[in-house]
């Protein structure tokens, strides 16, 4: 892991009006991440592809899960408020001329143009489910609708839940795969949280750059990239060893 300055970045330059300074973390070649506001980092940043992401969508969703009191099998822990989530957010910074796919679009449906729209079905096989059925996301691409099918229900899911919000990593690589982002392209994901986006990208062959505006979800992200980039590393001396003569 490599810590450096941001590209074309004053040393003393800062990620929000807190004075809180920007931090970017080199991972490996294909994997760079920022601690910082997506918003106000855009102008220095270059070379990306594609706009994958899952934003705050400006609702004031309540994180204390240890309010449900369904019979499902949930995650009752009480956590850290998404950040932003209090105001509207507005897309349009990142609506650019590139392969973009925003979770949450029918929160902010009156800044989109006419686009597709990526449904997640997060139902159980019977059909039942815990709050919503599924979520939406806007992509600038067609104007059709698809269907990606995977139960995650409470802690019913694949992954460990690490951010309130967090989504499977196979539903944000079906939606690169539904934006026609190829292998090797740069997708940026503005608002990381716990990084899923970017273990999608590692485990399809894409490279990755994620900004995550509060220190702890940057947090967890990185040690879940740095997780996933050594099991990368572990496959490939596996093989290397296996094919030694």
């Amino acid at each position: 892991m490599i810590e450096t300055t941001p590209p074309e970045l004053p040393e003393n330059s800062v990620a929000d009006g807190s004075g809180v300074g920007v931090q970017c973390l080199v991972l490996s070649s294909g994997v760079t991440i920022y601690c910082g506001d997506s918003v106000e980092l855009l102008p220095e940043l270059s070379g990306f592809d594609a706009v994958i992401s899952d934003p705050p969508y400006g609702i004031g969703w309540n994180t204390d899960y240890t309010r449900f009191t369904s019979g499902f099998n949930v995650e009752r822990t009480n956590h850290k408020k998404v950040a932003n989530d209090e105001k509207p957010f507005d897309p349009r910074p990142w609506m650019l001329k590139m392969p973009v796919v925003l979770f949450g679009a029918n929160c902010f449906t009156k800044h989109l143009p006419v686009g597709s729209w990526l449904v997640w079905d997060k139902r159980f096989d019977n059909g039942k489910a815990f709050l919503a059925d599924g979520e939406v996301a806007w992509m600038n691409k067609g104007h059709g609708v698809y269907i990606y099918s995977e139960t995650a229900q409470g802690c019913v899911r694949k992954e460990k839940i690490e951010h309130p919000t967090q989504k499977p990593v196979g539903v944000m690589a079906w939606c690169m795969d539904k934006a026609s982002v190829p292998e090797d392209a740069t997708v940026i994901d503005p608002y990381m949280g716990s990084g899923t986006t970017g273990i999608a990208c590692i485990k399809t062959g894409r490279r990755f750059i994620g900004i995550e505006k509060d220190p702890e979800h940057f947090e967890t992200a990185r040690k879940r990239l740095e997780a996933e980039l050594a099991q990368g590393d572990l496959f490939l001396r596996q093989n290397s060893q296996e094919h030694q003569p």
